[in-house]
């Protein structure tokens, strides 16, 4: 397979009949929803994932009359982390669509289409489940639960992926396939959890993996039909990751092409399974045309395999970076080269994963005006970018950190903390934030109008972590070999929820919580944040000021995150329950909570914070004031 297609002759020519077909005009369509209020049209409401709405008719002042319109089931009782995309016109009709989490195969990723045309009442018109050529051994090669984080709208069809690797597109006003891709096969560790990215005639997605040593890469199909256009890696050569002689132009400190620094700076042939898998969120530049995503750690979670040298300096000069894991990757989306990657982790010792979603606002930093980029990622620190080129800005601890120092600006790199650096085998080692981050895949809201505050759910636990032997290198196969013990900073207090300057570095206000917030946020131009935490409890706070203004308590817990739309003059906020993700998974497979290290960490978190009295239920509630 020709690694970037839309270079060669029949690319060009594909691409050519696309726009001939009309799906040319898709980006030109999600644009158009994106600026729509009474639409939710994309997973992030618009694809530089900002999570804000300017709809206010629910504010301050009204919402203590927030109150319940109606709920669906979503067939699944766990793994809920996306959203609902919500159509005002779908055959001439209002739609809403949502895809369950895949707790087992006969029950995985059902895809709904509601008709809202009576939007108290949503209607079924179609569901689908994908009934053929299913592969079973996803559900438990999936790390860290059986999630799914929702579907992409355009052209007229809703596109999703499933758990077990494959990419479908659905006539929406039907549910009839479209077309369907094999993208990810379980067999290598691969399998997908995120949201696709639609963006000008592409549909853009990777897969998770890294704890199964797959081999992290992000493809583009066509949106009319499914067939591939580029494909690039997060290891191995230059080529194969798309670097070109202008990759980091600006910023040639962050590694060039030439050196093939994929393969280089791993060990043998380990880049071969390497990670930095893309299982995150996707955003997207219409005017830059570039698409931005970030890459998961470099697979094994016991580091002295990764690097050839024996001591924590020699292992931190750059040599063994495991590029190009926990990369925040600029790529041009009709061709896939990089334009920049910078690497946040290099060396990656704690599992910080860099997949986070990178939001996309225009600010004035230093005097200047940029188009920036803001990425919170699970090291614990909220970087700011020049998303043209690269260029760090800030880089500010958001929550407690101790394994570096600051980020030096000038470099790019951490200055790591021996001492909470974990390396030799059998070597214990405590570290703040743990393996699952300042905040995982969870995502922040911005509103574009005040650009440099950000609305971010954050975890607030340390771990001890000790590397363990390797005993083997098979795709495919559970490939961490650590113990993690995970535990609250503060006892009682797991989760916060955070409006954080990511310029100056400051909290403006925090709101803590017995139980993690593990969903996202939204922020409305109602002045007001919604989010739901996994204690159950969906809340209304003040955007100002950071008072809880209404709370009302689900059937489960929330890993989803909440959307607001309009229809017939009416505004509803939206929300999936279901307990899940990395932090819920000892609740929903049943694990024994008193094996501290089991679900590599999380059993003992899930112990800490009482997860397991959260009943399991798997619904989307919908909500609206009442008169």
């Amino acid at each position: 397979m020709i690694y970037r297609k839309a270079l060669t002759l029949a690319g060009a020519l594909a691409v050519a009949a696309i726009g001939a077909s009309g799906s040319a005009l898709a980006n030109a369509e999600v644009e158009k929803r994106a600026a729509n209020p009474n639409e939710w049209g994309a997973p992030g409401k618009d694809n530089k994932l900002t999570r804000h709405s300017d709809l206010k008719d629910i504010n301050t002042g009204n919402v203590n009359k927030l109150q319940f319109a109606w709920s669906q089931s979503t067939g699944a009782l766990r793994g809920h982390e996306g959203q609902p995309v919500v159509i005002e016109d779908v055959g001439g009709k209002p739609m809403m669509f949502f895809v369950s989490g895949c707790p087992e195969m006969s029950k995985c990723n059902i895809v709904q289409g509601l008709d809202l045309s009576d939007p108290d009442r949503p209607y079924q018109i179609w569901n689908y489940v994908k009934q053929t050529d299913r592969d079973e051994s996803a559900v438990p090669r999936a790390c860290c639960d059986t999630v799914n984080r929702g579907p992409a709208y355009a052209d007229g069809k809703v596109v999703f992926a499933t758990l077990d690797g494959f990419v479908i597109a659905l006539d929406a006003a039907t549910g009839k396939e479209a077309w369907v891709v094999k993208h990810a096969f379980p067999d290598k560790g691969e399998t997908i959890t995120n949201a696709p990215l639609i963006a000008e005639n592409l549909v853009i997605v990777g897969f998770g993996g890294d704890e199964f040593a797959a081999r992290g890469r992000v493809t583009a199909y066509n949106l009319a039909d499914g067939k591939e256009v580029w494909k690039c890696h997060s290891t191995g050569s230059d080529k194969d990751v798309c670097l070109t002689g202008d990759t980091n132009k600006a910023n040639p400190h962050y590694g060039t092409a030439g050196q093939d620094l994929g393969i280089k700076t791993h060990v043998g042939e380990d880049w071969k399974i390497g990670g930095g898998a893309a299982w995150g969120w996707f955003s997207y530049d219409s005017e830059l045309k570039m698409v931005y995503y970030s890459t998961g750690n470099p697979g094994l979670w016991s580091p002295s395999y990764r690097c050839a040298k024996k001591t924590h300096d020699e292992c931190n000069t750059g040599e063994f970076d495991n590029k190009w894991s926990m990369t925040i990757f600029a790529r041009k989306v009709d061709t896939g080269e990089a334009v920049w990657a910078y690497q946040m982790t290099p060396f990656d010792q704690w599992d910080y994963d860099g997949v986070n979603e990178n939001t996309l606002v225009d600010m004035k930093v230093d005097g200047k005006d940029r188009k920036a980029l803001v990425h919170f990622d699970r090291n614990g620190f909220a970087y700011v970018m020049d998303r043209v080129d690269g260029t760090l800005l800030r880089a500010h601890k958001y929550v407690t950190v101790d394994w570096a120092e600051k980020v030096d600006l000038k470099t790019g790199r951490p200055v790591k903390v021996q001492k909470h650096s974990p390396l030799e085998l059998g070597r214990n080692v405590p570290a703040c934030p743990s393996a699952m981050g300042g905040k995982d895949q969870q995502p922040c809201a911005m509103d574009p109008k005040e650009p440099t505050k950000a609305y971010c759910p954050t975890n607030n636990w340390c771990m001890e972590l000790e590397p363990q032997e390797r005993s083997h290198t098979q795709q495919g196969t559970v490939y961490v070999f650590a113990n993690v013990y995970m535990f609250p900073e503060k006892p009682g207090v797991t989760g916060k929820l955070k409006k954080f300057d990511v310029l100056t570095g400051e909290t403006d206000w925090e709101v803590p919580d017995q139980y993690p917030n593990w969903g996202g946020t939204l922020v409305t131009d109602g002045g007001l944040v919604f989010y739901g935490s996994l204690g159950g409890d969906f809340r209304a706070v003040d955007r100002k000021s950071g008072k809880v203004l209404w709370s009302r308590k689900l059937g489960s817990g929330m890993i989803a995150n909440p959307i607001t739309y309009k229809i017939k003059g009416k505004q509803y906020v939206s929300i999936l329950t279901g307990i899940g993700g990395w932090i819920g998974v000892p609740v929903t497979a049943g694990l024994d909570l008193n094996d501290k290290f089991g679900a590599i960490g999380a059993t003992a978190m899930t112990k800490a914070a009482n997860l397991d009295k959260i009943p399991q239920d798997g619904s989307l509630y919908t909500f609206r004031v009442m008169e």
